[in-house]
């Protein structure tokens, strides 16, 4: 049996911080509640500090001036067209709302990714700890534990664990109680030849 020690588990990357995405929300926080004229001369101001940034070699190709500055730009042009004394409100602005539900919604999707990544090393320490007290082969399958070889061999330096994918294959094979075919029958019985690859297409649904 194999028994590698897995090594600690790696943290999920932090998702990547958008600094243009960030500056844009602050200039609609700075410029709520202003009118035209405020706009158009928080725009000059940013256009200035645009141009003195053109000249510092380290500013130059300064990400967040730029989206400041587009941000501003954007609302110069939007204001004008609304109704005479309309002041700037993020909040009733369609195409804000839409980025924040857009970004609440990745958000709920980056939470269930890492309350899976969390589940998928939980369960890979529970049967490294089983292979090594030597009742692996007594464990019975939970659902989605598919997952967990892939993560087993990740720790491993990418070192595929076989008794793992062979106990998992079988272990699926017995808890849905019957292979598809002959070839799958034939293949469980070497016994440590079938693989959790195979036995997804060997299985019945």
């Amino acid at each position: 049996m194999v028994r590698d020690r897995p090594c600690a588990s790696i943290a999920p990357p932090r998702e990547p911080v958008d600094s243009a995405r960030i500056d844009r929300r602050a200039v609609r926080r700075r410029a709520k509640g202003m009118d035209v004229a405020a706009v158009a001369a928080a725009l000059k101001e940013a256009l200035f500090h645009a141009r003195q940034d053109s000249r510092r070699e380290n500013l130059g190709d300064n990400v967040r001036g730029r989206a400041q500055l587009a941000e501003w730009e954007r609302l110069s042009q939007r204001l004008p067209a609304a109704a005479p004394g309309t002041v700037y409100n993020p909040d009733a602005e369609d195409a804000v709302q839409t980025e924040l539900a857009a970004d609440a919604a990745a958000a709920v999707s980056r939470e269930a990714e890492l309350r899976e990544a969390a589940r998928i090393a939980a369960r890979a320490d529970e049967l490294q700890a089983l292979r090594e007290l030597g009742t692996l082969e007594q464990t019975a399958p939970r659902e989605a534990d598919e997952a967990v070889p892939d993560e087993l061999t990740r720790r491993a330096g990418s070192y595929v664990q076989p008794d793992v994918d062979a106990w998992l294959a079988r272990a699926l094979a017995a808890h849905r109680r019957h292979y598809v075919g002959p070839a799958a029958r034939e293949a469980a019985a070497f016994h440590g030849t079938a693989t959790v690859a195979s036995i997804r297409l060997w299985l019945r649904p």
